[in-house]
């Protein structure tokens, strides 16, 4: 791993002042680096500039062209270095391809041959205060004996389920702390969120260092998109934790109103090794968080095998009818 020079602290900045103007100094990359855009999967690849990238790291393709965009991006001011060595992600990945039963036999002693590749992916962090007040209507069972004849004119009585509904009320004051945004174009966003979480509290401040002679992808998500889309996972959450405390058996008609303040980000950088590989005309990934080591991937289905375990099933459902009779 890369040395680890002076973390130094790891700050948060005002989301309402940088989004009315951001300063200059906030911009770039603090080094020497040369940005190219795949074609194919419009990732954004950054290098040192002595570095001459032939296909995109992410997904393979040979369409990449230099990148410039009008102001610099974002400075990453924080990162979470590399934990996890290749050796430990190389076992992790034998063990996980040995878990896909349904995955073709030739898949998994091809991809274990693959190049592992570990890549810094942008994200966005955001922490929020929110105070929210809710107002419901509570539903409480209750029930009632009911005479009814059957099939066969037989008197019997049953349990009828009903619903008294009342009027509720309450709030919510709650943290968002360190609520993550992805915001990759070369690694798949559902797989991003399986390996999830990360251990943010560990990170460090961003220095060149850190990544040099590592793959680092610049965002495409910027921070406006990102701060919306943070807003949203938040309101929703906060309707969940909302909906968690209205009293009864059940409830209807939740009315959320949610106040956010003092609310802050930070752009960082999180390790991630990957492996990317083709099976017929697809393309696949394989993800390993480079903290914790966590496992999520893609992966093609043998048809043979799935025809084999129907036919396996019909045999032996046929046999216990026959034993049955």
């Amino acid at each position: 791993m890369s040395g680890t020079p002076d973390s130094g602290d790891v700050k948060e900045h005002d989301l309402v002042e940088v989004l009315r103007s951001l300063p200059d100094e906030k911009r770039g990359w603090k080094s020497d680096k040369v940005s190219v855009k795949c074609q194919s999967c419009q990732a954004i690849s950054v290098f040192d500039r002595d570095r001459v990238a032939q296909r995109c790291e992410f997904c393979g393709s040979a369409q990449i062209v230099a990148y410039e965009q009008v102001k610099p991006p974002i400075s990453p001011e924080s990162l979470l270095p590399f934990k996890v060595d290749e050796n430990t992600v190389r076992d992790s990945l034998r063990q996980w391809y040995g878990s896909r039963w349904f995955a073709p036999n030739r898949l998994k002693s091809a991809a274990l041959t693959d190049r592992v590749q570990g890549a810094y992916i942008p994200y966005w962090t955001f922490d929020a205060h929110v105070n929210a007040v809710w107002t419901a209507e509570s539903g409480y069972y209750y029930y009632t004996t009911e005479t009814y004849r059957d099939s066969n004119g037989q008197t019997q009585t049953r349990q009828v389920q009903h619903i008294r509904w009342e009027s509720s009320s309450g709030s919510l004051q709650h943290f968002f702390d360190d609520e993550l945004v992805p915001a990759s174009r070369g690694v798949d966003r559902k797989l991003l969120e399986e390996i999830e979480p990360f251990p943010t509290k560990e990170l460090k401040s961003y220095a060149p260092s850190y990544v040099a002679g590592w793959i680092v992808e610049q965002y495409q998500l910027d921070l406006i998109g990102a701060a919306q889309e943070s807003r949203r996972r938040m309101e929703q959450k906060v309707q969940s934790m909302c909906a968690s405390q209205v009293p009864g058996d059940t409830h209807r008609n939740l009315q959320v109103q949610s106040q956010f303040y003092n609310q802050t980000f930070k752009h960082v950088l999180l390790p991630v090794w990957f492996v990317k590989y083709d099976y017929g005309s697809r393309n696949f990934q394989v993800l390993v968080n480079g903290v914790t080591c966590e496992v999520a991937g893609e992966h093609p289905w043998s048809a043979w095998k799935i025809f084999f375990l129907i036919f396996f099933l019909l045999i032996a459902g046929l046999i216990l009818y026959s034993i049955s009779r």
